[in-house]
């Protein structure tokens, strides 16, 4: 039944401004059409038998009720323990550590606590598509700075137009999801010098921090001089742990936003699951070889893809950290992302991600797509006995 124009005025114009996710979107038409999914950013493989255990332990111990909003004690002290050994800077559990139902809702608390309607937030682009309807939610207008093919640097000028009396906050997403980029120490620095000179919160988004490449380090930005008190670092257990499903973000901030973030997220959400928050605390405390291990492997399965890709002849782009691969489709002639995507799902049997689902509505986006590489050693092997029959399958299509 279609909605009724009475109806329809009901619906938020915020709402109307946005679509649902495109990510989760393949996930489903992967499934429908019993594709090899190398679209959603989840790994295939198990989590840590630690982790494993750890949730079991607590789930039997009884914490089953809610933990204390703003988050589990054990989870917050080993938070704060992990990160002054991994980035050297110090959070105080008490004051400055909230865990929220992900790094989504860590974002969205974050906007909605600290960015007041008519504000500006900065955005690269591409970018994660859901910075933009963060803040639109926040009643606040994205203000987009390009990120530039090939190495996806950013113009130093154009990110300092994007700079008035009306910003309010930068996103920075790094290492960085769709294109692999990670943020040099000097990018960070020019970022920096800018928040502070105009007054700027950054609102770091980190969930790939360990999973870099070739010698590649990442920086973080509440480690620079003087960007602590600016900075809201977001991060996840989902990525570093392979536990996408149980929802653990946390958000590290000075006291006086913590204390905001903490209210909005009290009505957001309440809290994240205690017996998992427990869990995370065993997270916090693996073993820096694991790190080490964790980012050898995926290095294997980047390669793995990037040599798959190069086979079939899909011109990529190589990612210095996270877990995917921006590709040009440019020379096989469609006449957008969307059909190109629908045509690997329903003619080759692969799930990608349409490329202007990170970018804003325009054509920028229409000539790429990404691939992830979360994938055990078979999965990537059953893609690629797909995509070799891409240019056979393209022969098939009918001109037009």
């Amino acid at each position: 039944m279609s909605i009724s124009p009475e109806l329809r005025k009901r619906i938020s114009t915020k709402a109307s401004t946005f679509t649902e996710s495109v990510i989760r979107e393949m996930t489903r038409l992967s499934v429908k059409h019993k594709c090899v999914n190398l679209a959603q950013g989840m790994p295939d493989f198990p989590c840590p038998d630690e982790l494993k255990a750890a949730a079991c332990q607590a789930v039997n111990d009884d914490v089953n009720q809610y933990a204390i909003t703003w988050g589990d004690k054990f989870f917050r002290d080993a938070i704060s323990a992990k990160y002054k050994q991994w980035i050297g800077v110090e959070y105080d559990p008490e004051t400055e550590i909230t865990v929220t139902c992900g790094a989504t809702e860590g974002m969205i608390a974050t906007m909605l606590a600290l960015v007041d309607p008519e504000d500006e937030v900065i955005v690269f682009e591409p970018y994660y598509e859901n910075y933009g309807p963060d803040a639109i939610l926040a009643g606040a207008r994205p203000r987009y700075v390009s990120l530039n093919a090939p190495d996806w640097s950013f113009d130093e000028k154009e990110l300092e137009a994007a700079f008035n009396n009306r910003t309010r906050a930068l996103v920075l997403n790094t290492p960085h999801n769709p294109t692999g980029k990670v943020f040099t120490k000097a990018e960070l620095e020019v970022i920096a010098r800018l928040c502070q000179k105009h007054g700027v919160y950054v609102f770091t988004d980190e969930p790939y921090e360990h999973i870099t490449f070739d010698g590649v380090k990442h920086e973080a930005m509440s480690a620079l001089p003087g960007m602590k008190e600016l900075t809201v670092s977001v991060n996840s257990l989902s990525k570093t742990y392979s536990v996408t499903g149980w929802r653990l973000g946390t958000v590290l901030a000075p006291p006086e936003l913590t204390a905001a973030i903490r209210k909005v997220h009290d009505f957001l959400t309440v809290g994240a699951a205690a017996p998992l928050q427990r869990a995370g605390a065993t997270a916090m405390q693996m073993p820096l070889p694991y790190y080490a291990k964790l980012a050898s492997e995926y290095a294997v399965r980047r390669d793995t893809m990037l040599s798959i890709l190069l086979e079939c002849g899909i011109p990529y782009y190589k990612p210095d950290g996270a877990y995917y691969v921006f590709c040009n489709i440019s020379r096989f002639g469609f006449d957008s992302d969307v059909r190109f995507t629908e045509f690997l799902v329903k003619d080759v049997g692969v799930a990608a991600v349409p490329g202007s689902s990170f970018f804003r509505p325009g054509d920028r986006g229409n000539n790429y797509i990404r691939f992830c590489f979360a994938k055990k050693e078979e999965t990537l092997m059953a893609a690629r006995e797909r995509l070799l029959k891409l240019n056979a399958k393209l022969a098939e299509r009918p001109t037009r």
